[in-house]
């Protein structure tokens, strides 16, 4: 082992490495019985759960049982995926998209705010964030969804005047609770870049404005784009909460299909697939975002001489065209030699 490798932690001895092995060994043992359990009891029917779980009958597929060939019959026809699938994965990529953008909106004006010089922004903005951060989202949905009956019985308001769809809700719900979540990941990026750029800016006459949107938030938001991208994942997967007010999205829709056929185990496997490709291609997003981002800063950082040449850089680590700018030009004598003062 390299001395890099071994730095944050001791190279494992004869002794270590032995009980690395049974270790392992008895992690795996662990996790195959566990997985063993987990068939035989989703394959075996209520009517033949009193027999022992470990015998050699209860190891074929049961007809009836959770495994079945048809419980996963119903994924193979059309009208599964039209009626259930599809509107679900419509619906819940729909809040999930539209909660995503006002949260990071939400989240970026809140969190400079809380930043602001003047208290009478900085204090408010600090009360919304600890407010919507501490309240649960279960909450936040079904307060939106009832707060306008409320209204309506407390003000004598006909009923039907206004209405909260269940999208709204769900979407409002995501949108403050996220939103006050990534309040503090972009102040924590904010305060996270050194102190000597902005001061920099401001030292070249850029205004305190310009030196927020210019310097201070592109950097902080690629530094904090692995914090941003897991809150936006918890947005997508909170989505599901939309059950309390009755939001039909896909895991609803799951449950659905889940009751009506019978096949709880394959529908939620199927369900958690589909919710592990969408966050697979939204990370895939953010590490194409951030690369991009480093492909910008290492292309803008070049130096380039006044008429627009890139300028070289010699072994000490000055620019070539600099030093021969400030080099002051000799002055030959008679004989050939440098000219003595």
């Amino acid at each position: 082992m390299s001395a890099q490798n071994s730095v944050l932690f001791d190279a494992p001895g004869p002794r270590a490495r032995q009980r690395n092995i049974v270790y392992t060994v008895f992690t795996v043992l662990l996790a195959v019985v566990g997985l063993a359990v987990l068939y035989l009891g989703f394959n075996r029917t209520l009517a033949d759960r009193e027999g022992p779980l470990f015998s050699a009958a209860t190891w074929a597929v049961n007809p009836d049982g959770q495994w079945a060939a048809e419980k996963w019959e119903p994924f193979l026809r059309p009208d599964t995926w039209t009626g259930y699938v599809i509107p679900g994965l419509q619906n819940t990529l729909t809040a999930a998209l539209t909660a995503s953008v006002l949260a990071v909106l939400f989240g970026l004006v809140f969190g400079i705010g809380r930043m602001s010089e003047r208290w009478w922004i900085r204090v408010p903005a600090g009360a919304v964030v600890e407010f919507f951060r501490g309240i649960p989202l279960l909450m936040l949905i079904f307060f939106t969804m009832a707060l306008p009956i409320v209204a309506w019985q407390a003000f004598d308001i006909p009923t039907g005047t206004f209405q909260v769809t269940a999208l709204a809700a769900v979407v409002t719900g995501l949108t403050l609770y996220n939103g006050s979540v990534l309040a503090e990941v972009f102040r924590a990026g904010i305060l996270a870049v050194p102190k000597g750029q902005a001061e920099a800016a401001q030292a070249v006459g850029m205004t305190r404005t310009q030196t927020m949107w210019q310097i201070l938030i592109p950097q902080a938001i690629t530094a904090m784009m692995p914090a941003i991208v897991a809150q936006l994942v918890v947005l997508l997967k909170d989505s599901a909460l939309g059950y309390i007010v009755a939001f039909p999205e896909l895991l609803r829709s799951f449950t659905l299909l889940a009751t009506r056929e019978s096949n709880v185990i394959p529908a939620a496997i199927i369900c958690a697939v589909i919710y592990i490709v969408i966050n697979l291609a939204l990370s895939r997003v953010a590490i194409w975002l951030e690369r991009r981002n480093a492909r910008r800063g290492r292309s803008s950082a070049r130096p380039t001489a006044v008429g627009g040449a890139p300028v070289g850089v010699d072994a000490t680590g000055t620019a070539d065209g600099a030093a021969a700018a400030e080099a002051p030009p000799e002055e030959p004598d008679g004989g050939g030699g440098r000219k003595q003062p």
